[in-house]
């Protein structure tokens, strides 16, 4: 059994006044986009939106025809909204950790990022680093330049072993791990990349949408 948590926590304090979740592209929300893919996989049980308070009605009404959806109350930080969502599942062999601010998410990469997690218990959609990476000082001084070959970029979906994250979840609860992966890394625990796509990118700020002409 497969279970999917979609993030949908932030305050969006960098989209101008608006959750960006709701912000529509092509008259579609954004967390929709998602969400609809989500739904139309046959082997996914149930999807959490784990989500900002002040936006759990309007996501009620949106999503009140879907089977498939269940809305919890996120928290004041990543890791406690997925942590609120894993504590919402009922017991899945896997669960899917999504940012709700990737509408372009394809079927394609996750399969692939699924499939790399039956086999190692932990993986996560990544792409490789384009540009050259510096590592500086509080000063601003450069240290040293990674070898680019070894750097990718971290995205969603995060796919792991459920009972495994939810031990880790409950475990680092407080601390404020930026990503699920983290936590594995945290154990010395191995978590492997899957490749995914560019356009696998998260709508940040308002100019993410407008450079990309959507």
């Amino acid at each position: 059994m497969i279970d999917v948590i979609i993030t949908a926590g932030g305050s969006s304090t960098r989209f101008k006044g608006k959750n960006k979740l709701l912000f529509e592209i092509n008259g579609k929300p954004v967390i929709k986009y998602s969400a609809d893919l989500f739904s139309s996989l046959d082997f996914v049980r149930e999807i959490i939106i784990s989500a900002n308070k002040s936006i759990i009605n309007e996501l009620n009404e949106l999503f009140k025809n879907y089977k498939k959806i269940k809305i919890v109350e996120g928290g004041e930080t990543r890791q406690q909204s997925v942590f609120n969502g894993l504590k919402s599942c009922n017991s899945p062999d896997f669960v899917i950790i999504h940012d709700g601010a990737r509408p372009f998410i394809t079927k394609e990469t996750i399969t692939k990022c699924l499939n790399k997690a039956f086999e190692t218990n932990a993986a996560i959609a990544a792409v490789r680093s384009i540009d050259t990476v510096k590592v500086v000082d509080e000063q601003g001084k450069i240290i040293n330049t990674p070898d680019r070959k070894t750097l990718w970029n971290a995205q969603t979906p995060q796919i792991f072993k459920y009972n495994l994250i939810f031990e880790l979840h409950k475990k680092y609860q407080g601390e404020n791990f930026t990503d699920d992966a983290l936590l594995f890394e945290k154990e010395g625990l191995p978590v492997y990349v899957s490749e995914s796509e560019y356009s696998n990118y998260k709508i940040t700020t308002l100019s993410d949408v407008i450079v990309n002409n959507l």
